[in-house]
Order: C-alpha cells, then sequence, then structure tokens
C-alpha cells in the first residue's frame, strides 16, 4: 500500500498507484516549467506557492478520471497542469481579498511582495494556463472558460451577501457550488474527457466533482475554525477576521434567530465585531469550538461528502473508483 496524494490516501492497487505517481510527477514538472519566465523576478513570485507544495487535489483527480479512459494519452497531464495553475492563481488573489499572511505553511505572496505583486502573479498564471489549454482544443477552453465564470460569480456573491428574503445557508452554499465545485468537477471532468472516457462516465464523474468540491469546501470551514496553523497550512480564523461567513457562523446565526438564546445572541454579536483584534478573534474561535454549529457543519460535510460517493455507483467497479470513494472518506475525516 503506497500513499498518494491528499489526506493520506492509500491507493491499493499497484498499477493505479504507478500511474497516479507518475503522473503527479509530471504534472509538478509541468507547474515549475509553466511558471519559468524571463524575467527572474516573475519566475520567483510565480513559483512561490508552487515549490511551497500542496494537496495537489485537483491534479489527482484528473489522474484517478483519466483511469475510466486512456490515463496516458497527452492532454491528460497538461490539463491538470491546467487546473492547478487556476486553483493557484485564486489562491494569490484570496489571499489579498483575505489579507492573510500565511499560506500552505509559508509566507502569502502579499505579505512579502505587497498586494500588487501578488494580483498581477495570480494573473500570469491564468495567462500560463490559457497558453496550455489553448492546445487542448476548442471544447477544453469553453469548460475551463465556464468554470471560471461560476468561480468569479460565486466570490462575487459571497462578497455582495445574499438578497434579501434569501436563506443566507442556501445562498452560501450555491457560493461554494461556483467558487470551489466548479473547478474541482473541471479535474474529473477533464481526466474523463483527455483519457477518450464516454459521454455517460464523464457526466457521472463531473456530478461527482460538484458534490465532492462542496464536501471538500465545507471541511475547510471547519478547519478554518477546529484546526491550528500546522494542520491547515494557513491561519486559523483567517474567514473570521475578514468577516466572511462560512457554515459554521451561518448555523450559529440561524440558531440565535430561532431560539433567541443569549449566549448564542451574544456570539453573533462578537462575530459581527472587530475580529482583527487578537484576543477577540481568539475568544471567537474558543468559543464556535465549543458550539454546536461547528457538529452541524460537520454532518453537513458527511452529507455532502456522501452524496458524491453515491454518484459513483453506476460507474464499473475498478481500482479507481475505489479511491474516488475513499476520497470522500478522507474529505470526512479531513473536517474531524
Amino acid at each position: 500500500m503506497t500513499v498518494v496524494g491528499p489526506f493520506g490516501l492509500s491507493v491499493r492497487d499497484q498499477a493505479l498507484d504507478a500511474d497516479a505517481q507518475a503522473g503527479l510527477a509530471a504534472v509538478e514538472e509541468g507547474l515549475l516549467e509553466a511558471t519559468k519566465s524571463d524575467v527572474p523576478f516573475i519566475t520567483e513570485s510565480a513559483q512561490h506557492l508552487v515549490r511551497a507544495g500542496g494537496k495537489r487535489f485537483r491534479p489527482l483527480l484528473v489522474m484517478l478520471a483519466a483511469q475510466f479512459g486512456d490515463p496516458y494519452a497527452p492532454g491528460v497531464v497538461p490539463s491538470a497542469v491546467v487546473v492547478e495553475l487556476t486553483h493557484l492563481a485564486t489562491l494569490y488573489h484570496d489571499d489579498v481579498m483575505d489579507e492573510a499572511d500565511v499560506r500552505r505553511g509559508v509566507e502569502s505572496a502579499n505579505a512579502r511582495w505587497g498586494n500588487s505583486v501578488a494580483v498581477l502573479t495570480g494573473d500570469f498564471l491564468f495567462a500560463r494556463a490559457s497558453h496550455i489549454l489553448a492546445d487542448l482544443g476548442p471544447e477544453a477552453v469553453r469548460i475551463q472558460a465556464e468554470a471560471f465564470e461560476r468561480l468569479v460569480t460565486g466570490q462575487i456573491l459571497e462578497t455582495a451577501g445574499p438578497r434579501d428574503g434569501r436563506d443566507p445557508i442556501e445562498h452560501y452554499l450555491d457560493v461554494i457550488a461556483g467558487k470551489t465545485g466548479s473547478l474541482i468537477a473541471v479535474a474529473v471532468r477533464f481526466g474523463a474527457m483527455m483519457s477518450g472516457a464516454g459521454d455517460g462516465v464523464v457526466d457521472i464523474l463531473t456530478q461527482y466533482g460538484e458534490r465532492l468540491g462542496t464536501a471538500f469546501q465545507l471541511a475547510d470551514d471547519v478547519l478554518d475554525i477546529a484546526s491550528d496553523s500546522y494542520e491547515s497550512g494557513k491561519t486559523p480564523g483567517t474567514d473570521l477576521r475578514e468577516g466572511i461567513p462560512t457554515l459554521p457562523v451561518l448555523h450559529v446565526r440561524a440558531q440565535a434567530a430561532a431560539t433567541g438564546s443569549p449566549g448564542d445572541r451574544e456570539l453573533c454579536e462578537l462575530l459581527d465585531g472587530d475580529l482583527t483584534d487578537d484576543a477577540r478573534l481568539a475568544e471567537a474561535l474558543r468559543r464556535l469550538r465549543e458550539h454546536p454549529a461547528l457538529e452541524q457543519a460537520r454532518r453537513d460535510t458527511i452529507r455532502y461528502a456522501e452524496q458524491a460517493r453515491a454518484t459513483l455507483a453506476p460507474l464499473p467497479e475498478c481500482a479507481a473508483k475505489a479511491a474516488l470513494v475513499e476520497l470522500c472518506d478522507a474529505v470526512v475525516h479531513r473536517a474531524g
């Protein structure tokens, strides 16, 4: 048994393990090549997060989905590089918006070089992803463009907040379907499509990616509150500090509105206050970790992971399907 990819995923099939390891190694080489520039400083900033490592969750999904066709098809590795470059670009931009100091256990690009360099580096990565994508054909370009539109729309909707009368939790789930689910769905879609898998398989894996992506983001929401920086690779409470209402916070507010509990109302007041103060942030984290809303968010994570697992049922039994099922379990485990 060999450990491959995020969360210590175990791939028990030797052939699949070898394919996944070789594919991820090729993706790593592709990422380093794609982030080179004639300007040394651009290379340094563009490779900052590449060299920091990361789970390579999306490239792994590309490799696993490709097992339903020809995993050695020429478009598989480049499509995985495209998806990871796009993801990395969003991280540069997210850290500017969040004013984050740490990403993947290292100093964030904006903290090191300033917001302008971080934003432009993200743009550089988008450009390089587009360059690779152009060689994969017009259908791949269209799919990526649609996903990118959904990703940006989700970010805008998060910033704008729910319209009057809209359930904030439903709004938030729509936001993360766009921000996170769209690109994870593209990862499995590209893997299946580039490998020549049938349309039915491509559709099933795309639905799986959407649901797994939601579960993945909900697990992140739990980690932002429940973990320390060693576990998550970023500063705990980053979303809280920026006033981003993640699912545990939304559950607290819903419970406060439903029950009128003085303790819940007091916690809401704390969450709505200035959490740039370290002491107030620490208090908010402490109280959220003790609140039933955190467990409710964990249950929601499990529900979406189980939906992702159920989506895979029509696929033939094989090592790749078993690995995709295990990823659902890994996401749940990640949320505690």
